[in-house]
């Protein structure tokens, strides 16, 4: 399928789903592994790397800092200068990419004598950053704003981080503290950062910490992991050549999981494990709760048909990307689904929340919007209704929204093969999955097969 078109209708499924999936490197290790190889002081290939806009963005903004990287087909290699970046000043746009946007923008802080502009989308224009901007003037740079106050675009000067005491406002995202983290053993000394409202998705927080052990001397680094601070222990970071392994994308993984409970069969998705850096490999429980049979075998993670999806209710702060998974097919659920613990959603990509539930009553569904939380009330047959004249699906410029509703379209709502769902902007998936389209079409043609 190509994704240059304005709009995709997705195909039924006429018959079980019988595939196996191959899904792409994870977005947050790969940006995580390509700041990480900067802090390095020796070659680093990367393998697996996600080829999408976020990291071709990430790779872009650190190749016109003056760091050496080379990607062929299968590797990316970075020449790391133990975190030091050879232009001082410099233009970059983040695009929509929070994890840039927060990882960089930290390892542009650490830099002594830098003079950096720093831009993104109108989307990100708006997401929360004024936490973090007003962490790193506390640690001595200087931020000139062209806009709104604690917004892109702005200028960064900065003169290094100097401190071992952190304090950090983590309250709309984790990410601030990952990329804080991610500057730590260049400071020669215990680091303490301290985060006094908490923080969501945690599960993130101790990726970065596991992904800084990979990439440290000895594979060496002691921390200390609370529920309102960390300590991390004087470490350092390689210094001679390495080679690492970027997981397959959990969160991709997820869509690939939910088909065959909407369309009958199985799929098999490779490498992956019951244990991973990516806390949404969790997922697959809430699949097993509404009714689901997903296992792990030796050659991955298999999705089977089990009985008819039921509703329930669900925490996802830990796991927040793959909600949107489910949410898009409560209108096929059996009773009622309320998803909780997601109100940091609202300053992703787009307000995830609200969103969600506008497209969800366009669908014919009855939704509870309250600010951390979404019930649903599925109703399969005002569904029929609303789409007997087909429907299409806003995406917001969101990747998530084009991939979870195109799930909900596989669904043969009518019981002959037509298609009832059109789904806007399909390009968007570039973002983070490229090929999801072709990879969905290869798995109908599969079950055909």
């Amino acid at each position: 399928m190509s994704t240059d078109k304005d709009s995709i209708l997705i195909q039924p499924f006429t018959k079980p789903c019988r595939s196996k999936v191959e899904v792409p490197g994870s977005k947050s290790i790969s940006n995580r592994a390509l700041i990480l190889s900067v802090m390095c002081g020796g070659k680093t290939q990367l393998k697996g790397l996600l080829e999408s806009e976020d990291v071709d963005l990430m790779r872009q903004a650190l190749s016109d800092l003056g760091i050496q990287i080379e990607k062929n087909e299968t590797t990316c290699s970075i020449i790391g200068e133990c975190g030091e970046i050879s232009n001082k000043e410099c233009s970059i746009n983040v695009g929509n990419a929070g994890t840039i946007a927060r990882f960089l923008t930290c390892l542009l802080a650490s830099q002594k004598g830098g003079k950096y502009s720093l831009d993104g989308s109108p989307a990100m224009r708006k997401r929360p950053m004024a936490e973090l901007l007003t962490c790193l003037t506390d640690l001595g740079c200087k931020i000139k704003y062209e806009g709104d106050e604690g917004c892109f675009p702005f200028s960064l000067y900065s003169n290094g981080i100097n401190k071992s005491k952190i304090e950090i406002d983590a309250s709309k995202s984790g990410q601030n503290i990952s990329g804080i983290l991610m500057q730590c053993p260049l400071l020669g000394t215990d680091v303490e950062i301290g985060f006094k409202q908490g923080t969501v998705s945690l599960p993130f927080i101790k990726m970065t910490l596991e992904m800084m052990r990979s990439f440290s001397e000895n594979e060496y680094l002691d921390y200390e992991l609370n529920e309102k601070s960390i300590l991390i222990k004087k470490s350092k970071y390689r210094q001679e050549n390495y080679d690492y392994n970027i997981e397959p994308d959990a969160t991709a993984a997820s869509y690939f999981l939910t088909l065959p409970q909407v369309v009958g069969g199985v799929v098999r998705i490779h490498q992956m494990k019951d244990v991973m850096l990516q806390g949404d490999i969790d997922f697959f429980k809430i699949l097993n709760d509404l009714g689901a049979n997903v296992y792990f075998d030796e050659t991955g993670i298999v999705s089977e048909q089990g009985l008819p999806l039921s509703g329930g209710s669900f925490d996802f702060n830990d796991i927040s990307d793959t909600f949107l998974t489910l949410a898009a097919i409560s209108p096929i659920l059996s009773s009622p689904l309320e998803l909780y613990g997601i109100e940091h959603t609202r300053k992703q990509e787009t307000d995830r929340v609200s969103a969600m539930a506008k497209e969800l009553i366009k669908l014919g569904q009855v939704v509870i919007e309250k600010p951390d939380r979404l019930v649903i009330h599925p109703d399969l047959n005002k569904l029929k209704k609303v789409a007997f004249d087909m429907v299409s699906i806003n995406t917001y410029n969101d990747h998530r929204f084009a991939m979870s509703f195109a799930i909900l379209g596989c669904y043969d709502l009518f019981g002959d093969g037509r298609p009832w769902l059109k789904i806007l902007n399909p390009g968007c998936c570039a973002k983070t999955f490229p090929g999801f389209f072709d990879c969905l079409d290869t798995t109908h043609q599969d079950s055909n097969g």
